[in-house]
């Protein structure tokens, strides 16, 4: 992270949020895992009440663009969603490793308020775009951790998109 992050929050902006994976360890690598990270993410958007206009999982990070919460504040929240997923994920039944790692997380994560409707269509652009840039899929509709269905297709996925 950044030395000297500035966020500026409660200006009803929405927010691009990016978080890691310690050391980019695709510790989100299967789709179990993604699963898992979703199921959380909607569980927490409910409990803080925010918008999510998009999101998308990668095996070792994720982007999310929401409004702030109306409950609570964006850095609880992502706070409860990085433990949560931490926790579920290092229990028996979901750990990959034999020698635990020091973290699951990166510490804090990175924060960028969208304040434009064009910087907001660059960010879900840059979101959805994430895993065939990076070679998982070959169009943004095959990555099912992702907002992008919702868009393309008007499918009501995992996670509530929109107002």
């Amino acid at each position: 992270m950044p030395k000297g992050l500035r966020r500026f929050h409660r200006g009803g902006d929405s927010h691009f949020i990016t978080c890691s994976c310690y050391q980019r360890k695709a510790f989100l690598g299967s789709a179990r895992r993604r699963d898992l990270f979703i199921a959380i993410l909607e569980q927490v958007r409910k409990r803080y009440n925010f918008v999510v206009w998009g999101y998308v999982v990668m095996p070792e990070h994720f982007h999310l663009l929401v409004t702030e919460p109306r409950s609570g504040s964006i850095s609880l929240a992502m706070q409860v969603l990085k433990q949560r997923v931490s926790l579920t994920c290092r229990s028996k039944e979901m750990a990959i490793w034999r020698e635990e790692p020091p973290a699951f997380w990166q510490p804090r994560y990175y924060d960028f308020n969208v304040y434009t409707e064009r910087k907001h269509v660059e960010k879900l652009r840059y979101i959805h775009r994430n895993p065939v840039k990076r070679g998982l899929v070959r169009s943004p509709e095959m990555w099912y951790w992702s907002s992008f269905r919702f868009y393309r297709l008007g499918e009501a996925g995992p996670v509530k998109v929109g107002e």
